[in-house]
């Protein structure tokens, strides 16, 4: 939560999608950190980084005297957070796992800042969501994206990426999957223990799992990893012969403004 803030004018931000989203509501002048993965839009790139999402720099983040933090639970570590906020430097923690959650987490950080008149842009961002949330596909396409591929990793229901594919037009194949513990678990190696409170949107599956849910379409993002074309290869050999996309991570990936924004870039992939 963010105490005592009236509106923030140093604005350190630890998301990659939160620095795109603050950029466009026109606060890029305010920005006075940002980390190594904050690569747009390109007007952020001068300002000073404060390492990575997982790695930040505490101390030079205190030292920036930032009037605000924007930071997020799956990116960022709790341990920096407690740290920054025992610094008392305010603290904005977020976690949309849906687009809609993103457009209301947009909506969140415009409050923040009265002296920006974003109405207009973000209405727009709202009636673009909701054309496609009411654009029903009758038959959606099997899809699969991966986000990793040795080992080969996806997003089940819970993932950001699976709402995106959804509104899009298509059928998430590994929704109802969970990632199972330990590795050779989610291999079906072995049995599985018990995930007790660990991350399980981002199954590993086998090209054998893969086959026998047949996808359709399979979409490989530039992030995080960048797929090659030696891995559409693997791909478009599967016997059931699927379309197979390269696409802008960010898309799929970058909840809040980013993501509303691609949202009829993301339809016609399912339109080809």
């Amino acid at each position: 939560m963010v105490a005592g803030v009236n509106e923030p004018q140093r604005i350190v931000s630890l998301v990659p999608s939160d620095t795109y989203t603050l950029a466009r509501l026109g606060l890029g002048g305010r920005l006075v950190g940002r980390t190594d993965y904050c690569v747009a839009p390109a007007e952020v790139l001068h300002v000073p980084s404060v390492g990575g999402t997982k790695n930040a720099d505490v101390d030079a983040i205190v030292a920036l005297r930032p009037d605000l933090v924007v930071a997020n639970r799956e990116e960022n570590r709790q341990h920096d957070i407690e740290r920054l906020v025992a610094a008392s430097v305010p603290v904005l923690v977020s976690f949309p796992c849906t687009v809609a959650a993103g457009l209301e987490h947009v909506r969140r950080l415009a409050a923040l800042f009265p002296s920006v008149d974003a109405a207009d842009a973000i209405a727009e961002l709202a009636q673009r969501y909701e054309r496609h949330a009411r654009s029903v596909r009758r038959t959606p396409i099997a899809t699969f994206m991966p986000i990793w591929m040795d080992p080969l990793m996806t997003g089940n229901a819970d993932a950001f990426l699976s709402d995106v594919i959804e509104l899009g037009g298509g059928r998430n194949i590994f929704a109802g999957r969970e990632r199972r513990y330990p590795l050779a678990a989610d291999l079906g190696l072995r049995e599985a223990v018990a995930p007790e409170g660990r991350d399980t949107r981002y199954p590993r599956v086998t090209l054998e799992e893969l086959e026998a849910r047949r996808p359709a379409l399979v979409l490989l993002p530039d992030e995080p990893h960048e797929f090659t074309a030696a891995d559409a290869a693997v791909f478009e050999a599967l016997p059931c012969r699927p379309r197979v996309r390269f696409v802008d991570g960010k898309a799929f990936m970058w909840h809040g403004w980013r993501a509303l924004e691609e949202l009829d870039r993301v339809a016609a992939l399912f339109l080809e």
